[in-house]
């Protein structure tokens, strides 16, 4: 049997070769082959290929956000929960659900009617 060579500048060798790949693969290939664009339609339409950066004259939100389900909102738009299952609600004509709400006697009821905006 032959003794096994053992090539120690192969080595260095290889690292010094995957140091070099890693640095291409970092820098990014330029030889990129680009995909051919299928024409599926007869009539030729030049493309718009200008985009220009956003400028806007005003900022889109003005005012801090306030919290919408105050509340009284909540009773207008209950949230899905068992016990709200268990309420026997109607949807009426006019797409609005009507459902019936029984109160403590601590409460007023013309005072709660009036913060949800019934009355």
């Amino acid at each position: 049997m032959a003794p096994a060579k053992v090539d120690t500048g192969k080595k260095s060798d290889s690292k010094s070769q995957a140091l070099k790949i890693a640095k291409a693969v970092k820098a990014g290939s330029t030889f990129k082959k680009k995909a051919k664009k299928i024409c599926t339609k007869v009539t030729f339409y030049r493309l718009k290929t200008l985009t220009n950066d956003r400028n806007s004259k005003y900022p889109t939100i003005t005012a801090a956000p306030h919290n919408k389900l105050d509340h009284y909102q909540i009773l207008k738009y209950p949230l899905t929960t068992e016990s709200t299952k268990k309420v026997n609600t109607l949807i009426r004509p006019d797409g609005t659900k009507k459902a019936y709400v029984r109160l403590t006697p601590d409460y007023d009821t013309l005072d709660v009617a009036n913060k949800i905006g019934i009355i």
